[in-house]
C-alpha cells in the first residue's frame, strides 16, 4: 500500500468515476467502448497534484455523448451563469437543511455573514448587487432549521421571481432539501468544532 493517502484517494474516485460512467451509459441506452474505461491510473506525488495518465484521459474523452435532448451535458468550458447559480442555491439550501433547529449565537452570526459575503464577492456582478438588495429587503432569518430554510425558499422565490422563473411552494423545501443523509450525525453543522487547527493569514 502506498505511504500517499491521496494515491488511494484518486484511484478510488477513478473507479468510481467508471463505474457511474458505465451505469449511465446503460441508463441512456449508449454502448460504451469497454477498452477506454477499464485501466485507470493516477499518479500522486508528494509534491504535487494528482496526475492523469493517458489512461484515464482516454477514459475521459471517450465518454459517449448523449442523443437524448433531455439528458445534461458535461460542460468542459467554464460554468455558465445558471450553472453557478443552480450550484450556489444547492449549496445554500443544503446549508439550510442541515442548519441547527437550536443554533447558537456563532452559528446565527456565521450563517448572516456568509450571506453578506455571497451578496459582495459572487462572481457574477450583476447577480450579487441584485442579492445585495434582496437582502436590504428580506434581512436573513436564522433563530432555527425551520426558519432558516423558509427564509431561504423566500429568498429564492424572489430571485426566480425577478428572472421571470417559476416559484417553488416553501411548505416543500423539506421535502426538496431535506438532511444530508450521513451516518452519526457526522453532517450536522458544529458550531464550536475547530476543523483546522493552523491559522491561515
Amino acid at each position: 500500500m502506498s505511504d500517499n493517502p491521496l494515491e488511494a484517494i484518486c484511484c478510488t474516485i477513478g473507479r468510481i468515476s467508471v463505474s457511474l460512467q458505465t451505469n449511465l451509459s446503460k441508463f441512456i441506452c449508449i454502448p460504451q467502448k469497454p477498452s477506454t474505461l477499464t485501466n485507470v491510473n493516477v499518479s500522486v506525488s508528494p509534491s504535487g497534484p494528482p496526475i492523469a495518465t493517458p489512461s484515464i484521459v482516454a477514459a475521459v474523452s471517450s465518454l459517449p455523448q448523449s442523443t437524448n435532448p433531455h439528458t445534461k451535458q458535461i460542460s468542459t468550458g467554464p460554468v455558465s451563469r445558471e450553472e453557478l447559480g443552480r450550484a450556489t442555491w444547492t449549496f445554500i439550501h443544503t446549508l439550510g437543511a442541515q442548519y441547527p433547529e437550536n443554533p447558537t449565537r456563532q452559528q446565527k452570526k456565521d450563517v448572516k455573514e456568509l450571506m453578506a459575503i455571497i451578496s459582495r464577492i459572487y462572481p457574477c456582478k450583476e447577480c450579487a448587487d441584485h442579492f445585495k438588495e434582496v437582502l436590504r429587503s428580506n434581512p436573513v432569518q436564522a433563530g432555527s432549521q425551520g426558519e432558516f430554510s423558509q427564509w431561504l425558499c423566500r429568498v429564492h422565490n424572489v430571485v426566480n421571481r425577478s428572472l421571470g422563473k417559476p416559484t417553488f411552494p416553501c411548505e416543500r423545501v423539506d421535502a426538496r432539501w431535506g438532511k444530508l443523509d450521513c451516518e452519526h450525525r457526522v453532517c450536522d453543522l458544529q458550531g464550536s468544532m475547530t476543523l483546522f487547527s493552523t491559522r491561515i493569514d
